[in-house]
């Protein structure tokens, strides 16, 4: 017989409902693919206040959530990655798909709802995207202190090529110059080329794509001219247009109900409790990172 103490540690090992109802989910999507799964989840869309954004989105925290995710791992029975996130910081989204290289030759990602900026650089790291008709990619224009550095590089350059045709447009773009100082362009401009970098690189390795095919997919992703908007939702159809190698979600319906089941627990699960981000794995291992959000009203 089980004394107190042994009964409440295994109580508490067992997590809240939320967690319960979660990770009967993802075991049974492991289950079913019969590969590893791990998931990637972020709470941006419930809790996106200022206080928190960095944390919400790629940085280097999260390396710490996939190393306990994919300790002790089959690596040789691939890996399906569920992912959810704004997107972040370039350099720690470049360390994070290394890291999943060195570990996974067969490696996929599933896109319940959104996997933007950063979250797109991930998926077109993996061999195949699955996608349903609900689920969005996101154009690869890093954001550089919050503001997308490709728009300003294009304010520069149209205050460049204006002032220079007519003197007198100094006045009116001097007060939006003074937002930049040459630095911060010049880090802009190496944000820009290094996310196409990591794009170019990774549609090589993992999707085999050829050189034409992967300049089409690059501008369209890369290029802010094309995207118009870092927020811009680029659906599935979308995305197998531009070339990625999409899988849809709905031809397999078992995969898709258990895919979705997982997705909506983790939105609930993100809605009830403190948590804003969650790295897990199907055998049972978390890595959480949560905060109270103090009420200012």
């Amino acid at each position: 017989m089980a004394n107190w103490n042994q009964i409440q540690q295994e109580i508490n090992n067992l997590g809240s409902t939320f967690d319960i109802t979660r990770k009967s989910y993802l075991k049974k999507i492991s289950a079913y693919t019969k590969r590893n799964t791990v998931v990637y989840y972020s709470a941006w869309l419930q809790k996106n206040v200022p206080e928190i954004g960095q944390a919400l989105s790629i940085n280097d925290v999260d390396m710490n959530g996939f190393m306990t995710a994919f300790d002790g791992l089959d690596f040789n029975s691939g890996l399906d990655l569920i992912l959810h996130t704004p997107g972040g910081d370039v350099a720690a989204t470049e360390s994070i798909i290394n890291y999943i290289k060195s570990k996974f030759d067969d490696f996929r990602v599933i896109v319940p709802q959104l996997a933007m900026s950063g979250g797109t650089m991930i998926a077109c790291s993996s061999k195949e995207i699955v996608m349903g008709n609900h689920s969005s990619l996101g154009p690869v224009d890093p954001q550089y202190n919050g503001i997308p550095a490709h728009g300003v590089i294009e304010e520069f350059n149209r205050a460049h090529a204006e002032i220079k045709e007519d003197q007198s447009k100094l006045a009116v773009w001097q007060f939006v110059l003074q937002k930049y100082n040459p630095s911060f362009i010049g880090e802009c401009i190496k944000a820009v080329a290094w996310s196409r970098q990591i794009l170019e690189q990774s549609l090589k390795d993992r999707m085999g794509k050829s050189t034409p095919e992967i300049k089409r997919i690059s501008d369209e992703l890369c290029d802010h001219s094309i995207s118009l908007s870092h927020s811009r939702h680029l659906n599935k159809s979308k995305c197998k247009d531009i070339g990625l190698k999409i899988i849809d979600l709905e031809d397999d319906s078992k995969l898709q109900d258990l895919v979705l089941s997982y997705h909506h627990s983790m939105m609930i699960t993100f809605s009830s409790t403190p948590a804003i981000k969650i790295i897990e794995n199907d055998k049972g291992r978390s890595f959480v990172q949560a905060i109270i959000l103090q009420n200012k009203g």
